[in-house]
């Protein structure tokens, strides 16, 4: 079971999660971070250092939040590697916590 990159990451972008992972199994694109779930060795270092809550145990996953289980994996075969952490985007801060921010998901 893997973790994975849900919807408040969009746009904010914190990378505190890359830091702590084992097996750097995160990867960047423009303004989201994906876990890659065949990298993914569910040590569930990285949840708690997200602090926008993005990132959720695949089992713990809300409803609303299932396509992200395909679009890490998608997106985790075409973006980087990120293996250290960055600065959040400049208005991380104004978008941690707005709702529904798929349609703002740069590829």
């Amino acid at each position: 079971m893997a973790f994975v990159v849900t919807d408040n990451c969009i746009r904010c972008k914190y990378t505190d999660c890359v830091e702590v992972c084992p097996v750097d199994c995160f990867y960047e694109g423009p303004n989201f971070l994906v876990i890659h779930p065949d990298e993914c060795i569910d040590c569930a270092l990285c949840e708690p250092e997200c602090p926008a809550g993005a990132i959720y145990s695949e089992d713990e996953l809300p409803d609303e939040m299932q396509p992200f289980v395909e679009l890490n994996a998608q997106l985790a075969e075409v973006w980087p590697n990120i293996t250290e952490q960055k600065e959040p985007l400049a208005e991380a801060a104004q978008w941690d916590g707005v709702a529904n921010k798929l349609q703002y998901l740069q590829h």
